[in-house]
């Protein structure tokens, strides 16, 4: 079941948008076959803590978090993959590793990684491991209003 507050913020903003239901998938590469979903346009959220602050990045499933790169385009000291209990009570209404990357209803900084805003469209977990969104980059970006940042790599 789509997150309340993800339903909520997209029916407010009177944005077109799709759900898809799948067996659960705990992968966003396996989420995004089970979905016929293109890898490059299933956006996974990592939490990572920039100088000890939460931070939402989102990243094309077919990529991986290059945090040298995340640390430089963000001009920060320090930036590290974030542990599930550090940010577990953050989202309430979500499964953990399958929070939408809509950080912005959470309190929650979004940064997402330059090589998702190619695609006119994007699918993510809808706060379930068996529910999906797809709607436009275009409106995702308008809503959520995230920093554009070189942050991901090639999964070798």
């Amino acid at each position: 079941m789509l997150s309340t507050k993800l339903k909520n913020c997209l029916d407010n903003n009177h944005v077109w948008y799709n759900t898809i239901q799948h067996s659960i998938a705990y992968t966003a590469q396996e989420t995004a076959q089970r979905t016929h979903v293109p890898g490059k346009e299933f956006a996974k959220t990592v939490m990572v803590k920039k100088d000890g602050q939460m931070l939402m990045v989102v990243l094309p499933a077919t990529r991986k978090l290059d945090l040298e790169q995340l640390r430089a385009g963000l001009g920060a000291k320090q930036v590290e993959l974030a542990q599930e209990d550090e940010f577990r009570g953050i989202f309430p209404e979500c499964e953990i590793g399958a929070m939408p990357p809509f950080g912005n209803l959470y309190g929650v900084d979004v940064v997402v990684a330059k090589a998702l805003t190619t695609d006119d469209e994007i699918a993510f977990n809808a706060g379930t491991h068996s529910d999906i969104v797809k709607l436009t980059y275009k409106d995702y970006a308008t809503i959520v209003q995230p920093k554009v940042v070189e942050c991901s790599a090639d999964i070798d």
